[in-house]
């Protein structure tokens, strides 16, 4: 299996997030709501590692690493605070495009931050993305 196919995955089942978490957020309060889904993501992921055996990988994580995957988590947290924020408050078709303007955003910082190209055809589908999301966003 390539990376294709998980990356499609990952879309779908973030669609099922997306859906799933505006009819869960109705009446909760958005930060609540993200505490409650953070906690099954984390048994989740703990009940995957641990099932597979990939925990005993903690002793060989470097230090660096650890910095890096607990800024992310940060960043992850706070992504899905904004989100279910976001989401108490707007149409799901509304939100998501512009949640998924993450990828415009990865696409332009992986430039300066991570040394990776950005093509023509790179900034083209950038811009489409861009220009859909906000289409989407107020149509």
């Amino acid at each position: 299996m390539t990376w294709l196919f998980w990356a499609v995955l990952s879309a779908l089942f973030a669609a099922a997030t997306a859906l799933l978490a505006k009819v869960g957020v109705a009446h909760v309060d958005p930060n609540l709501a993200t505490a409650i889904r953070t906690s099954v993501v984390v048994v989740f992921a703990w009940t995957i590692a641990l099932s597979l055996g990939t925990h005993a990988g903690l002793v060989h994580v470097g230090r660096r690493s650890w910095l890096f995957l607990i800024a992310s988590g940060l960043a992850t947290g706070l992504s899905w605070i904004c989100y279910f924020r976001a989401l108490s408050m707007g149409e799901a078709s509304k939100v998501a495009p512009i949640d998924k303007l993450s990828v415009v955003f990865v696409v332009l910082l992986a430039w300066p931050l991570l040394g990776e190209t950005i093509t023509l055809a790179k900034a083209a589908g950038v811009l489409l993305i861009a220009a859909g999301a906000v289409v989407l966003a107020w149509a």
